[in-house]
């Protein structure tokens, strides 16, 4: 045994100088949701939870932090739900704004203010905003001509308009955005545009709007995303590749009856871009939270403006919304701006449309009381750095194996063990062995680590380093087993310690799974602790009376769980077994494929995928490039026989998800007398890159 004083932590800790220490005050907004529909758990993991985490831990930091969000309630959306439901855009965003609010609230994501684009004070803002840019003669009036249903007798949003994707021949492609490969569109970009109001075919007509000259503002926006190279890859890249392509200007008016009135002459019939009037909702809402100091939180340089959205809007925000602050002048710009890619569900991409979702409000009244849950499972899975997957299976088992097993499982054996050998007070720690000190000086680094973690929107990272100091707690209470001991010292020694780990716990965990700290707090008798208790090893006084135990998590059966799988496969289309008339193509079609040698550079197994196959990388030479493909060839051929082989593969085929896997062409094959597949080869003497004519 060592003979030791009580260990001082400070000399243990290290001093975390980060970027945020540069700033007073930090501003924090997540993504306005449409008022659409309800909330899902990819736009949780997207940034609503993230954007949390975050937040929590500044406040534990005692940081002065604003966190700002509110429903988007204008937009085309918004009126294609009106007309389908068969009620006014009105009734339609009170019914989803409530909706979201209070499911926000109960899962506890911790607002400041949760407002809304249809209030008073958000029309004047935007109004005001947009005037302001307008007197400064910042905007250009164009007179363009767009798309017109004449059945309808209305111009056509971008929203309204449906066609064929001139790049990857998505037939169900909008007038702004094809959602099947991520371009973005004009409407008079697509191929076969009709209108979603009558299914006629539109015609153009000239309207006159007013444009924010982005093409003008390059050189400014430019200098701007140089300055942030720090950024997620994600992010930064995608800023890039928009201005490379050299920025247009982009109309920041529509012809539509639902949203802010343009505040200008001979604006008749017009309302503001949704994406002009929405970033100003983060501006209006904290208007609302603090009508007297909202100032300090958009126009002081000394805050940090963080944007947390996901990758669908990342042009948005660090082009758009950064331009027209520009423009204005008075504002700061975001610092920050840390996107999530997209959260898959069981292998598939979630879709509204098709009802593939886990919805929030629902979850909360499958599982009651399990908030914490679902939180802990969905930053583990967060889709960071590219997508991921939720599945109930791997939601279950991270309950049940990682919340129940270790976190659960080691506060719960060390309050009993304090109750039946000290009465439920926490023992002296009086010698310590080698390995005592160890651990000590372990735990006085987590909180430096977690924080390194978090400050850099890393959040699947400080959620590990959290759930590895439950697991050094576990490990070294079952190691010791204080149980089997004679020594009340050594027993008194071991408990204390372990109790120190769960006060850090209480503290170190609060930006993950708050509910749970409020609870374990209870267990120990403690208040709430501040970021800086955080690595202590003398949080809890000898003497200090414990709560009374209870378990913080519960084992979730299997019944549960396949109670949801088939509750989520009951929305799957049944596919009638018909057998359909091959059509004829025609010449046009055939021109669409761009077939092209490939030479495949390496194959490799692929155990993700649902029936057996290779995962390929396939060089088609200078103009295309090394690709990735997945087959299921298995049968006929092993990796070592496919390397050097060349194969034709259409490569403008749309890149599709398989599992964890992106493929990005598509290998062309035949059956075998067996009906296995087998690769379509152009011969010895084809060079990569020759294409199919």
């Amino acid at each position: 045994m060592l003979n030791y004083q009580r260990i001082q932590n400070s000399e243990f800790r290290i001093q975390n100088f980060t970027n945020s220490m540069r700033f007073k005050r930090h501003t924090v907004t997540a993504a306005l949701p449409y008022a659409n529909g309800p909330v899902h758990i990819g736009h949780l993991a997207g940034c609503y939870l993230p954007a949390d985490i975050y937040v929590r831990y500044l406040r534990l930091k005692g940081e002065d932090v604003k966190f700002i969000c509110g429903s988007d309630e204008h937009g085309v959306p918004i009126t294609i739900k009106a007309k389908k439901e068969g009620i006014t855009p009105q009734q339609v965003v009170d019914k989803y704004h409530k909706m979201m609010k209070d499911s926000f609230e109960e899962f506890g994501i911790s607002f400041d203010i949760y407002s809304r684009t249809s209030s008073k004070i958000h029309h004047e803002t935007a109004s005001e905003f947009f005037k302001t840019l307008y007197d400064k003669k910042v905007f250009t009036e164009e007179i363009t001509e767009q798309y017109f249903d004449e059945k309808a007798n209305q111009f056509l949003a971008d929203r309204y308009i449906i066609g064929t994707c001139p790049k990857c021949q998505n037939e169900n492609a909008y007038g702004d955005q094809c959602e099947k490969c991520g371009s973005t569109l004009s409407p008079t970009d697509l191929i076969n545009p009709k209108s979603t109001l009558s299914g006629e075919k539109p015609v153009l007509r000239k309207t006159k709007n007013w444009f924010l000259p982005l093409d003008k503002m390059q050189p400014q926006i430019e200098k701007y995303i140089e300055s942030h190279k720090d950024w997620k890859v994600n992010v930064y890249g995608q800023c890039k590749s928009w201005l490379d392509q050299k920025l247009q200007p982009r109309a920041m008016t529509r012809d539509l009856d639902w949203g802010v009135k343009v505040p200008v002459k001979d604006a008749e019939g017009k309302v503001l871009y949704v994406w002009f009037d929405a970033p100003i909702g983060y501006i209006s809402a904290t208007k609302e939270l603090l009508p007297n100091d909202w100032k300090k939180y958009w126009q002081d340089k000394e805050t940090r403006l963080i944007h947390f959205i996901g990758k669908d809007n990342i042009v948005f925000h660090c082009i758009i919304f950064p331009a027209m602050l520009m423009a204005h002048g008075d504002y700061i710009l975001a610092d920050n701006v840390p996107a999530n890619e997209f959260l898959n569900l069981e292998g598939d991409k979630i879709s509204t449309s098709r009802n593939w979702a886990v919805w929030l409000h629902e979850y909360l009244i499958d599982f009651p009381n399990k908030q914490d849950v679902l939180r802990y499972s969905l930053t583990a899975n967060a889709p960071e750095t590219k997508d991921n997957d939720f599945t109930w299976k791997d939601f279950q088992m991270k309950n049940n194996s990682e919340l129940v097993a270790i976190l659960g499982n080691f506060v719960n054996r060390t309050v009993v063990l304090t109750q039946k050998f000290f009465e439920g007070k926490v023992p002296p720690a009086e010698e310590f062995t080698k390995a005592d000190v160890l651990l000590m000086e372990e735990i006085s680094r987590f909180p430096q680590k977690i924080s390194a973690s978090i400050e850099a929107f890393r959040f699947r990272e400080a959620l590990a380093e959290m759930m590895n100091l439950a697991r050094i707690g576990n490990k070294y209470l079952a190691e010791n087993e204080p149980w089997k001991l004679s020594d009340q010292k050594r027993v008194g020694t071991i408990l204390n310690i372990c109790l120190q780990v769960c006060a850090n716990i209480a503290v170190l965990a609060e930006p993950f799974l708050p509910n749970m700290c409020v609870n374990l707090s209870s267990i120990l008798g403690i208040g709430k602790l501040n970021w800086r208790d955080g690595g202590r090893t003398d949080i809890l006084k000898t003497g200090h009376p414990l709560g009374i135990a209870k378990l913080l998590f519960e084992k979730i059966e299997d019944d549960v769980i396949e109670k949801q799988v088939a509750k989520l496969l009951a929305t799957k289309p049944k596919i009638e077994n018909v057998k359909s008339e091959t059509q004829m193509a025609t010449i046009d079609d055939f021109k669409k494929l761009d077939i092209q040698v490939g030479k495949i550079i390496e194959a490799l197994d692929f155990p993700e995928a649902k029936k057996p196959a290779y995962k390929l990388k396939i060089d088609f030479g200078k103009e295309i490039g090394i690709k990735n493909s997945s087959a299921q060839i298995t049968k006929n051929y092993t990796k070592e026989q496919l390397k050097g082989k060349l194969i034709l593969a259409v490569v403008n085929f749309p890149p599709r998800k398989v599992g964890p896997f992106i493929s990005e062409v598509l290998t062309l094959g035949v059956p075998d007398k067996n009906n296995e597949t087998i690769l379509v080869e152009p011969g010895k003497d084809a060079e990569v890159g020759g294409k199919l004519s």
